[in-house]
């Protein structure tokens, strides 16, 4: 949702919820980035055309092996334990939404609440097709639709458009 707060010499300053991109949770629901300090994301979101077919389903941010990986979201743990082999976590938000981090080493367990930002679990090494040391694969789903994460957090600045026609 985007509110025109005020025009003045031609400039609209506006704000946008962190949630418009993927039509997400309530406004009040506040995302943030799962690895500390902002890490690159070493390989983007590829929505598959259909949910059986190639493509990648998440993000893989660069990180550290035993670094800490964070609660995106306030939620709550709906799994925590091995899938194919790897350690993943997910949680569950508001709005229908769940994030997945693997590989992660779990400290937290099913059933429990965690608040944003709050340690979930330590990032391990083994992440297929990473360039780097230790890579988080974070994933975000609202029912069976696989959505883009970075959609949860600020990626680029916000820039201030000249108001045409004004």
């Amino acid at each position: 949702m985007t509110m025109l707060l005020g025009a003045r010499r031609g400039v609209v300053v506006a704000v946008i919820s962190c949630c418009v991109a993927v039509g997400t949770a309530s406004a009040d629901a506040r995302f943030d980035w799962p690895l500390a300090p902002r890490p690159h994301v070493e390989r983007a979101f590829d929505k598959p055309a259909k949910n059986w077919l190639p493509g990648h389903r998440g993000v893989d941010l660069g990180g550290s092996a035993g670094q800490s990986v964070l609660a995106a979201g306030d939620g709550i743990v709906v799994f925590a334990g091995v899938v194919a082999g790897r350690p993943t976590v997910s949680i569950d938000h508001s709005g229908g939404l769940r994030t997945t981090y693997e590989p992660v080493v779990a400290v937290v367990r099913a059933g429990e609440r965690v608040a944003a930002r709050s340690v979930i679990g330590t990032l391990e090494t083994g992440h297929e097709g990473c360039a780097v040391e230790a890579c988080l694969h974070w994933g975000l789903r609202r029912g069976r639709e696989y959505l883009d994460p970075l959609g949860l957090v600020r990626t680029q600045p916000l820039r201030l458009k000249p108001l045409k026609g004004g």
